[in-house]
């Protein structure tokens, strides 16, 4: 593992477990890319460089006698505007003069033990220098002054490289930039297909795949979130490509705001991917001596298909994203009197539900949205961060420490970005919000946003939702976020700064979730917006585990789920057992299938349990002793994708151990089939060498019997909405 550079020829070539990433310094100054993909031991120009009087394609004036070199057809690491490449640029500029050409060239490069944080920014880490190793390149651009430090992690264990950009103005005058990018990649060919995850409320991250086609497909958000529209997330994968076989390069940006992620295919059938920002709406200005760090890019590489692909990003985030004491922790098991209540609560009520769920077992009771303010319906009150004395008159304290008596701990919910016009803290202060003069301010949930951009507003958040935390024996908050950014603007920034409060309102969040969670290191963080709005690796480096979907249903939870898990740690994912009929599709569903949806990702309850009958209440105590005994390897072990929702009516997942010795198997079936077939399928993830004892019918397998032949669906699962676990262990 490492970066190697050859001197002579100028080569830099990074090395991760199996992976490797050339690139070269070639004709004055420009970085060209040259390979990345599986690991090679050395890199001799097997692929070399060819170049060709391509026509229109123009020729950078020092090269305006050799008409067959041009920034067009190159390819290039982080490439620019106006000198030639017509393609999509890494990043563009503005000068004072209203010129937006620049030319960056390489000046140095610096190779290091380790890995350096960013400033302001979440970023994955290295915990020891031994882990991984970075090389920053220096690029510089003689007319403005820009100049641009092109930084390059590789993890010794992992197939990940991670990629950002500092951009620094040592120029004499003042610079905007006017899209900035975290990475640029160029392939010499365009024979993949594209996946994304895309969806909406009550439906994240669906598994959408197509072949990558001329022009530009792309995928973003300009909601002031990551959002439930489209991932910060992309691949691209070779034909063919499979759960287990083929390559994949994969693409996650490690940020929550706006992004914008696209593959452009030019006239060549050369393929270029960016992922970064999204400069719609953005600038930045740089007075001189000033600098901008862009977000982390984290770039995977597989060549055994999606599945590699998943654990790769798993390993990743579990061990080297994720920080704090819940990092290695497995998550309690909870009750949210959400979907029980609504607004519609008060001590009594909330007692009453605990202590029921504390007869089943439940280890964690969290009180959702109401507690505060005169919140008894969604049109008032966020803002105004103290208890609601009507329905809870002896404080948070009080019914924390009651709860806490019952064995329990104690939850709550916050939406601390928000604020609602009819709250005192509007009307004290109604410049707060994002807003721009002579305009309206739109509502959605009867709220408006508060201004992160603003220090004063950040400290005010810090202090309100601090002195809550402080005020009872509170260890897991539920951070929600339920609407997206209109009106975007800032009553203290000036009008050349005005396009820059989107990501100022991303570094404030960042900056307040920063100070709470680590004044707050025992309590369990949860992010939400609106379910599953920003589940992205920006939050999970600040909150460990996010509401996957407030979409509860267990059939739906399916491809939610299967979809998330693409990208993200099984232990990330909220998952939790509803009533039915299911409010958000209105289907019932058996409430072993409930269960066992629920138990494929952190087990909660979001009902009254206070309504269930003696039979129902018998199958949650079982379900909850049975995720106790399988948590450490459903929330820590290695995951294996077996059967797709988006390919037919069966899904099938596996969760194993690093050793191979236990596993658990998950299978679902949604609607019957009348004279159906009898079922099997193969389990993939086991060791073919090993003897596997089947727990629920005492029967014994080999590990390549299963993988090979295939597990049989019980004949007795009648009906529809159907699930079936197995529990494997290796003989001895």
């Amino acid at each position: 593992m490492g970066i190697m550079f050859d001197e002579q020829q100028k080569i830099f070539h990074l090395q991760a477990k199996d992976t490797s990433y050339v690139m070269q310094v070639i004709r004055d100054g420009y970085v060209s890319h040259l390979y990345w993909g599986r690991k090679v031991k050395r890199y001799n120009h097997s692929n070399q460089l060819q170049f060709a009087d391509r026509g229109f394609s123009g020729n950078p004036y020092q090269h305006k006698e050799d008409r067959t070199f041009s920034l067009d057809t190159l390819p290039q690491e982080y490439p620019q505007y106006g000198n030639t490449d017509f393609r999509k640029p890494a990043y563009q500029t503005q000068l004072e003069n209203g010129s937006t050409v620049s030319d960056l060239r390489y000046d140095s490069h610096s190779i290091f033990k380790g890995k350096c944080s960013l400033e302001g920014l979440p970023a994955t880490y290295a915990e020891n220098d031994e882990e991984a190793e970075t090389l920053e390149i220096i690029m510089k651009d003689a007319v403005s002054g820009l100049k641009v430090a092109l930084t390059y992690t590789v993890f010794e264990q992992l197939n990940v490289i991670t990629r950002s950009a500092r951009f620094i103005n040592e120029g004499k005058e003042s610079l905007k930039l006017l899209s900035a990018l975290s990475m640029s990649v160029d392939f010499r060919d365009a024979d993949f297909d594209f996946l994304h995850l895309h969806g909406g409320h009550v439906k994240e991250r669906y598994i959408e795949r197509q072949p990558l086609r001329h022009g530009v497909q792309s995928i973003e958000s300009t909601r002031g979130a990551s959002s439930h529209q489209h991932n910060p997330f992309m691949a691209l994968l070779r034909k063919g490509t499979n759960e287990e076989a083929g390559e994949v390069y994969a693409f996650n940006f490690v940020y929550s705001g706006n992004f914008l992620a696209q593959a452009e295919v030019d006239q060549f059938r050369n393929t270029r991917v960016t992922i970064g920002i999204n400069p719609f709406d953005f600038n930045w200005k740089l007075e001189p001596g000033e600098a901008f760090q862009t977000p982390e890019a984290v770039l995977v590489y597989s060549s055994n298909g999606l599945g590699e692909m998943s654990r790769t990003f798993h390993e990743l985030y579990q061990t080297r994203l994720v920080r704090g004491a819940y990092r290695d922790r497995e998550r309690p098991i909870l009750v949210n009197n959400w979907e029980a209540t609504y607004f519609d609560f008060n001590a009594e009520k909330i007692l009453e539900i605990a202590s029921v769920g504390r007869e089943l077992g439940i280890e964690l009771f969290v009180l959702d949205d109401g507690w505060f303010g005169k919140r008894d319906d969604d049109t008032t009150s966020l803002g105004d961060w103290f208890v609601d004395q009507a329905k809870l008159p002896n404080g948070l304290d009080d019914l924390a420490n009651k709860v806490r008596n019952m064995d329990m701990q104690f939850g709550l919910w916050f939406e601390p970005e928000m604020i609602s016009v009819d709250s005192d803290l509007y009307r004290q202060h109604p410049d707060w919000c994002l807003h721009v003069p002579n305009h309206t301010r739109s509502e959605s949930r009867n709220q408006l946003i508060l201004d992160f951009s603003r220090e004063d507003v950040c400290e005010a958040i810090i202090k309100m939702v601090s002195n809550i935390l402080a005020s009872a024996p509170i260890t897991y908050v539920k951070w929600d976020m339920n609407r997206h950014m209109t009106e975007i603007g800032s009553a203290i920034l000036p009008p050349d700064r005005q396009r820059e409060t989107a990501h100022r309102y991303m570094l404030g969040l960042y900056k307040v979730m920063e100070q709470i969670t680590s004044s707050f290191p025992n309590v369990l963080f949860e992010s939400c917006s609106g379910g599953g709005g920003r589940f992205d690796p920006g939050m999970l480096y600040y909150m460990p585990q996010t509401w996957t979907s407030d979409n509860t249903d267990a059939v739906s939870r399916l491809k939610i789920q299967y979809g998330t898990s693409l990208v993200y740690p099984i232990v990330s994912m909220g998952s939790h057992v509803s009533a039915v009929p299911n409010h958000q599709v209105n289907r019932i569903t058996s409430l072993d299938m409930r269960g066992d949806v629920a138990m494929s990702g952190n087990l909660g309850y979001e009902l009254d349990l206070t309504k269930l009958t003696d039979e129902e209440k018998e199958t949650v105590k079982q379900q909850v002793a049975k995720y106790k005994e399988m948590r450490q390897l459903i929330q820590f072990g290695d995951f294996y994708r077996l059967l797709s929702p988006f390919e037919g009516n069966e899904t099938a997942w596996l969760f194993v151990n690093k050793e191979k010795t236990e596993a658990i198997v998950f299978y679902f079936r949604v609607l019957a089939e009348a004279n159906a077939p009898f079922n099997s399928f193969k389990v993939k993830g086991l060791d073919p060498d090993k003897t596997y004892k089947v727990e629920e019918t005492n029967k014994v397998f080999g590990g390549d019997e299963l993988e090979y032949v295939g597990l049989s669906v019980p004949a007795e699962l009648k009906g529809d909405f159907q699930s079936c676990v197995w529990r494997l262990t290796a003989s001895k």
